[in-house]
């Protein structure tokens, strides 16, 4: 797919922001409308037809910034993953899964597809031969997502989008860690790419949406099934979405520079176990994170300590606890207690997701406050 020319900067500030055509204003205005005219248009304007002025601004910028064809920006990241596989999946078929995932789509995954009638089959994904060897004739979709959630592990995307587009099979990923900043899987060969844009594309942990970016004739598939769904995304959210994107490249560099740093400072320290990030050379997947991931290794971590990770964080004054991630501000979690709640002690530590693992989503702020806090909060 032919890549513009203009930086991810630039295009994150331009691209799919027309500005006010009445008023040459420089931002686009609200279009809150759900009713418009029929005629002389090929589709109806409606909200839940995806094709709405501030729909179609949002989506224009993210199909520039992933370097695809065509894509939906819908109500939340779980309405974005689970409409894209169930677009592609029937009743028969069988797809295959990265055992890591983040919890929420694990757990759809596993309580919604054999409801309908959907076979699945979970493998470790830093080995993409594993998903070659899970193939069956029924075998329609592969899904990926990396780093993963919680752990940081890495999947080869050139490796797994080839062995897909070898058998046929339609392949998925989850961008939501590394952000189109850091890493542009449709160059990769991956076909979709899904994203919680609650996370950074939002940015500043107000806003809740989703994503989907493909080709156009994958993208129509997939609007077949959302126009029925019906999880698409409100006019005044798409603003503030389309505002958000604008700082996208330069909240995310930030996050890249204070991610490694803290990383590098918690490998040193006698109270941590263990420190999960792509960035660090002793990182397992660190040579295919660096090929994979040009514009950086992404602001998530995740470490264990050695003493108990609740009283860490209780102790934490700057860093505050929450659930979700990729804000401006940094946050830390117990995947234990949060994203991975709804799975077994057993599916957990079969993941690495023990009680003293510290999902830390690494914000803006100085890179020597947010080491101090940890610091002190580790003492």
């Amino acid at each position: 797919m032919k890549k513009s020319q203009l930086s991810k900067l630039t295009q994150s500030v331009h691209a799919g922001s027309p500005g006010d055509p009445q008023f040459k204003g420089l931002v686009t205005p609200v279009f809150p409308s759900s009713a418009y005219d029929y005629e002389g248009v090929p589709v109806s304007l409606y909200p839940r037809y995806f094709n709405t002025p501030n729909q179609l601004a949002v989506t224009e910028k993210l199909m520039a910034l992933e370097n695809a064809e065509d894509g939906l920006v819908f109500s939340s990241g779980m309405a974005a993953i689970l409409t894209a596989l169930f677009a592609m999946l029937k009743k028969g078929d069988h797809a295959i899964f990265q055992a890591d995932l983040y919890g929420g789509t694990l757990h759809a995954v596993i309580t919604e597809l054999p409801r309908f009638g959907i076979d699945y089959t979970l493998v470790d994904g830093q080995f993409p031969e594993n998903f070659e060897k899970a193939i069956r004739p029924e075998t329609r979709v592969i899904y990926i997502e990396t780093p993963s959630n919680p752990t940081l592990k890495i999947t080869d995307i050139q490796a797994v989008a080839t062995i897909a587009h070898k058998h046929g099979i339609v392949s998925i990923i989850d961008n939501t860690f590394a952000s189109p900043v850091n890493q542009n899987p449709i160059d990769l060969g991956i076909d979709i790419v899904a994203h919680s844009g609650t996370k950074y594309i939002g940015g500043h942990s107000d806003i809740c949406c989703g994503a989907v970016l493909s080709t156009k004739a994958l993208t129509k598939t997939i609007w077949e099934s959302a126009i029925h769904f019906g999880g698409s995304l409100d006019a005044h959210t798409c603003w503030l979405v389309e505002r958000s994107l604008k700082t996208l490249v330069l909240r995310v560099r930030q996050q890249n520079l204070n991610a490694l740093a803290i990383a590098q400072f918690l490998a040193t320290d006698a109270r941590v176990n263990k420190v999960f990030y792509p960035g660090l050379i002793s990182h397992p997947g660190h040579a295919v994170a660096k090929a994979q991931m040009p514009g950086g290794f992404g602001g998530m971590l995740s470490f264990e300590t050695k003493s108990d990770a609740h009283v860490f964080m209780s102790k934490l004054k700057l860093i505050k606890r929450a659930v979700s991630l990729g804000g401006v501000e940094s946050t830390v979690t117990s995947p234990a207690r949060t994203s991975h709640v709804k799975m077994s002690p057993a599916e957990r530590q079969a993941i690495g997701v023990n009680d003293n693992l510290v999902r830390f989503s690494v914000g803006i702020e100085e890179t020597n406050d947010l080491i101090n806090d940890i610091k002190q909060a580790l003492s």
